[in-house]
């Protein structure tokens, strides 16, 4: 992953548990960087291990940690470091969910080496769909959950999610029910 990624989760975690945990968690992780280059990318292996270190170092489940950074990689990373690329995505949380392919694209014009997922919308209706998420990545399916409730406050649609088919139960892929309040 790139470097932006690690110094996201850095900051949410420096902000809401203090620079010291921060320090304690990188210590226990491993990495003995001083800091992470935004447009640089690095082993998948770093970013696992910082959820890993954070989770026993904050005693939070590594799931809880990855949904409040889907959260906070939205309000706070994304939409502050490329705003207009976030409100370019769309206006409303079924148009900006239809564009996460293309969203991906564009950021990949910026980072050259970037895995990115690929999503797809089906049983699109008008307070609801299913959001399909492909990715080489395993057990990222707490931090799209956090993306898309961070993403229906970003647009005013406060939304649900709820992973009905997992990746960690055999299936190829996972899949989200997203339901938001029809306007």
């Amino acid at each position: 992953m790139y470097g932006m990624v690690n110094r996201s989760f850095e900051a949410m975690l420096r902000a809401r548990h203090g620079d010291a945990a921060w320090e304690r968690i990188k210590a226990r992780a491993g990495v003995t960087s001083l800091g992470f280059i935004s447009n640089e990318p690095y082993p998948d292996d770093v970013t696992y291990s910082l959820v890993g270190a954070a989770s026993e170092t904050l005693e939070v489940p590594a799931g809880e940690l990855l949904e409040a950074f889907g959260e906070y990689w939205v309000l706070h990373a994304a939409t502050e470091t490329y705003p207009d690329l976030m409100a370019s995505a769309g206006r409303s949380l079924p148009e900006f969910l239809g564009n996460l392919n293309n969203l991906h694209v564009r950021v990949g014009m910026l980072f050259p080496r970037l895995k990115p997922p690929r999503f797809e919308c089906t049983e699109v209706g008008a307070d609801s769909l299913r959001l399909h998420h492909h990715t080489q990545r395993p057990g990222l399916a707490p931090f799209v959950v956090g993306l898309v409730r961070g993403l229906g406050t970003m647009l005013g649609t406060p939304a649900t999610v709820d992973l009905v088919t997992s990746r960690a139960d055999g299936a190829d892929h996972d899949v989200f029910a997203v339901r938001w309040k029809a306007r």
